[in-house]
């Protein structure tokens, strides 16, 4: 393949036409191999361990079970993974653990791909009940209490989410008031809004839980602090006295859990049940904390459950490569149409619009799997202790809360695209598209709600510019966001007046420039800096209004501010992309990758065409090359597509998608094989229009 420097012109700015299918050059080729281990990251053995048990079919989810039947099943699926150590790494090793913070999320992550009910099972217990109970917790609870939460001997919940305030956690109602007569806790969930929802466990399986509920003792209010409460009583499965719930019943997906409602009246605990790492209080009722200031201390204790949000985006990752393996192995043997040969039918990859559907998704995964590796390479190092600043647990959060959308969002929609382009085939359960993504619907709103999230982001970045640019005057704020002051895009020459010099109409000036790393780049950090500037500025005093017109300031333009932090979640992905190809030894594999990373920041802009063109970022002439010049790279990323999706490395025993079996290639190769014959024969019958052909000559 030539590069685009020397490729010939056609007409009207747009690149010239491939052939209908394109066959690689000599020396363009993938090291699966290479690629494959690259893929698997940092716990690379962890990640090989995981999947070998996530293959078996003894943890497979099995289609057509009641939701009582799967809730069953999975319950004995925890047990498997108790048996067989899979469930540990993350506990100290004096309790018989690793202590591998990163492992543990890598290994807990393919659980996926065996069952999103399993996995999210697992989660509950051992990332979110158990975790809490290690990380806000001290030594004499972790004694106490994670020998039978490691074991399953004592299935448990993780109850913050309360009916009435969803991801606002802060401002729960649920009250643990401190007795000193009796050095107790009661818990209280004064009205029915205040009750726990959507509580994994809760309905059949819990006896204990991890309660989340503000803390009052000599009636001051010290904020949200978390209490271990015992709800069942083991040998019955009965509700202990005070303790109430509900079954939420059949959901739209991950019905192998027991989600549920909790309430508490007047529940007392022991007040040696208050997880007080971060904060305690004395027999007398004394409160106190290493952390003065509540609202840090709140965000604290909150982020050493950021594990979570980190497992998600890797397990959305690892769904949507199931899905794109399945249905680009698909899409490389079904053919349908003779459109360029009276007697064989295309492969339905060879189809310009099919390339556009499944490879930019293709290339969004292989983002999100890159930037998924830097977020649990910044989470182990963390939680291992190696770099557990202030900063970097802010820097950690920002990122998951950054990617966990994204990913998120991306898988649905992969899932989604990967069902409609394996047509009725897609929508058969057994091909997994329609189960996955019923599963998956919820990842985007537990966790923190995917625009919540973003909404944090966001006003990290709005700290983060405040800070750059806090000696610059309202005047040049403006002047920055309006992109006439020194604004990136200025400085480094994409005005559309240069550019359209530059280019001077030919189109393949406009690709090449395009493809270069440094005007992506550019382009994507230009849009998020602008963005954020643009808000700032139009936010710019709103700290000293009245509350509630402060409150209506930020509002008018909510909105305005999630997309840029949408926008640098995406340049996050495009960045980790990027660093990765650094580590591609084998140039054939690298070029290919690259051309991979390019489709993913060209689709980019081209999904946000309109911005770049409304501000000036791209000129008209540049705009119009950005749909020619994806075009062209999916035609040459069309011969590799195989190969790129066997280097996420899931076997059949993973993917378990019957059309990806090779099942439609045999279909394919009979058909093909009876007409070869009938023709050879002379007995194939003429088509209608062919045999009046024949007679008006005659």
């Amino acid at each position: 393949m030539t590069e685009v420097a020397s490729e010939t012109v056609a007409t009207a700015g747009e690149p010239a036409d491939e052939p209908f299918a394109v066959e690689p050059a000599a020396g363009e080729r993938v090291d699966v191999a290479s690629l494959a281990e690259q893929l698997l990251g940092g716990w690379a053995e962890t990640r090989r361990v995981a999947r070998e048990l996530a293959g078996r079919p003894e943890l497979h989810k099995l289609e057509g079970l009641t939701y009582r039947e799967h809730r069953q099943r999975v319950f004995g699926q925890l047990k498997y993974l108790v048996d067989h150590k899979a469930v540990h790494r993350a506990f100290p090793r004096e309790l018989g653990g690793n202590e591998d913070h990163g492992g543990n999320i890598a290994g807990f992550e393919e659980l996926v791909t065996a069952d999103p009910s399993l996995q999210i099972k697992a989660g509950v217990q051992w990332g979110l009940f158990g975790a809490a109970v290690l990380h806000l917790g001290t030594e004499t609870h972790h004694e106490k209490w994670l020998p039978g939460i490691m074991s399953l001997e004592v299935p448990g919940c993780f109850a913050m989410t309360e009916i009435g305030h969803g991801s606002d956690v802060a401002s729960i109602a649920t009250t643990a008031t401190y007795d000193p007569e009796t050095e107790e806790f009661v818990i209280h969930t004064p009205f029915k809004a205040a009750w726990k929802e959507f509580i994994g466990n809760a309905a059949n399986d819990g006896l204990a839980a991890v309660v989340f509920a503000q803390l009052v003792t000599k009636n001051v209010n010290h904020g949200v602090h978390a209490f271990y409460v015992p709800l069942r009583d083991p040998d019955t499965k009965d509700f202990l006295p005070g303790v109430g719930g509900q079954d939420d019943g059949v959901k739209g997906g991950l019905n192998g859990i027991d989600n549920g409602r909790l309430h508490f009246d007047r529940v007392r605990v022991p007040r040696a049940n208050l997880l007080n790492r971060y904060g305690a209080v004395a027999p007398d009722g004394t409160y106190s904390s290493p952390i003065s200031s509540p609202g840090r201390r709140f965000f604290t204790m909150l982020g050493t459950l950021v594990q979570g949000r980190v497992s998600l985006d890797g397990a959305a990752t690892a769904a949507s490569k199931l899905a794109l393996t399945a249905a680009i192995r698909y899409a490389a043997e079904r053919r349908q149409f003779n459109a360029s040969s009276d007697t064989a039918e295309e492969v339905l990859l060879d189809y310009q619009r099919h390339q556009r559907r499944l490879l930019p998704r293709l290339a969004s995964a292989y983002a999100m799997s890159f930037a998924h590796e830097q977020l649990l390479k910044k989470f182990d190092d963390v939680f291992s202790g190696i770099a557990d600043s202030d900063e970097d647990r802010q820097e950690l959060e920002t990122l998951a809360a950054a990617l966990k959308p994204l990913a998120t969002w991306n898988a649905l929609d992969i899932l989604q695209e990967c069902r409609e382009a394996c047509g009725g085939a897609g929508f058969i359960m057994e091909n997994r598209f329609a189960s996955l993504r019923a599963d998956l619907d919820i990842y985007v709103t537990f966790e923190g709600d995917n625009n919540v999230l973003l909404q944090l982001v966001a006003k990290r970045l709005l700290n983060d510019y405040a800070k750059e640019f806090r000696s610059l005057g309202v005047g040049a704020l403006a002047k920055f966001a309006l992109g006439q002051a020194a604004g990136v895009a200025y400085k480094t020459g994409l005005g559309a007046v240069a550019q359209f010099v530059r280019d001077s109409g030919r189109a393949e000036r406009a690709a090449l420039a395009l493809r270069d790393e440094d005007t992506q780049r550019l382009l994507l950090a230009d849009r998020v800096q602008t963005m954020v500037a643009q808000v700032a500025q139009a936010l710019h005093g709103a700290n000293r209004l009245p509350q509630a017109e402060a409150a209506a300031r930020f509002n008018q333009h909510q909105n305005e501010l999630i997309e840029a932090a949408r926008a640098h979640a995406e340049l996050l992905q495009w960045e980790a992309f990027t660093e990765a190809l650094d580590e591609v030894g084998d140039p054939g594999t690298k070029k290919i990758l690259t051309w991979l990373r390019d489709l993913f920041g060209l689709s980019l802009i081209e999904k946000h065409l309109a911005w770049y063109l409304m501000n000036g970022r791209l000129s008209m002439q540049r705009g119009r090359t950005v749909g020619g010049y994806i075009n062209r790279l999916l035609a040459r990323l069309r011969p590799h597509a195989l190969d790129l999706v066997d280097a996420f490395g899931y076997g059949p025993e993973h993917v378990r998608a019957p059309i990806a079996a090779g099942g439609e290639a045999e279909r394919q190769a009979e058909a093909a094989e009876h007409y070869a014959a009938l023709r050879a024969s002379g007995q194939a019958p003429r088509l209608e229009k062919h045999a009046k052909s024949a007679t008006a000559d005659a």
